[in-house]
């Protein structure tokens, strides 16, 4: 065998191995994503379980808005059957907008305001709601890492002829990070 085969395996081995490391690091990554996703998942669907007990707990106090309790019930169907990761951020931004018009009525029943059950269906909501943020850190972390992976030369390169593509970052507004602080000066 002359030197000059022996040089040219040596560095199709070389370049094979680099292409299963590449690829193994891109399925790696591609992984992580979907465990992330699982985690917010599994928060979404927790309070989406809570949803329908706050409901019915507004409901026993306010016979009259029955229109949003309505539109409440609607939009928390359709975030459960939204398909793409962007679709299912909007739906769940809906959810976050009129879950806060239904806490805004508690300023109308003092009663409600009072409620254990209330005061307790909050806390939990509020709970959960940091455990979506939590998970949504994660998740778009790690679609960061992959993103990055698929554009980065060389990786770049095993991605496309591998057919990986870039995942969407979960953007969720929470209220307490879009609302301006409210500042009153005595």
């Amino acid at each position: 065998m002359s030197p000059q085969i022996i040089i040219i395996g040596i560095c199709i081995l070389v370049i094979l191995a680099f292409f299963i490391a590449i690829f193994n690091k891109l399925v790696k990554a591609r992984f992580l994503v979907k465990e992330a996703w699982s985690g917010i998942d599994v928060q979404l669907k927790r309070r989406h379980s809570l949803i329908p007990n706050i409901v019915e707990t507004v409901r026993g106090y306010s016979k009259h808005e029955k229109e949003l309790l309505e539109e409440i019930a609607l939009i928390r169907s359709n975030a459960e059957k939204a398909g793409t990761v962007g679709d299912r951020g909007k739906s769940e931004n809906a959810i976050t907008r009129t879950i806060r018009n239904l806490f805004a009525l508690q300023e109308s029943y003092p009663d409600l305001k009072a409620n254990q059950n209330f005061i307790e269906l909050q806390k939990n909501l509020a709970d959960i709601e940091e455990e979506i943020a939590l998970a949504r850190r994660y998740y778009n972390g790690t679609v960061r890492n992959l993103n990055t992976l698929i554009e980065s030369f060389p990786s770049n390169m095993v991605a496309g002829v591998c057919g990986f593509k870039e995942e969407e970052f979960f953007e969720i507004e929470l209220s307490a990070q879009r609302e301006a602080p409210e500042v009153k000066l005595s």
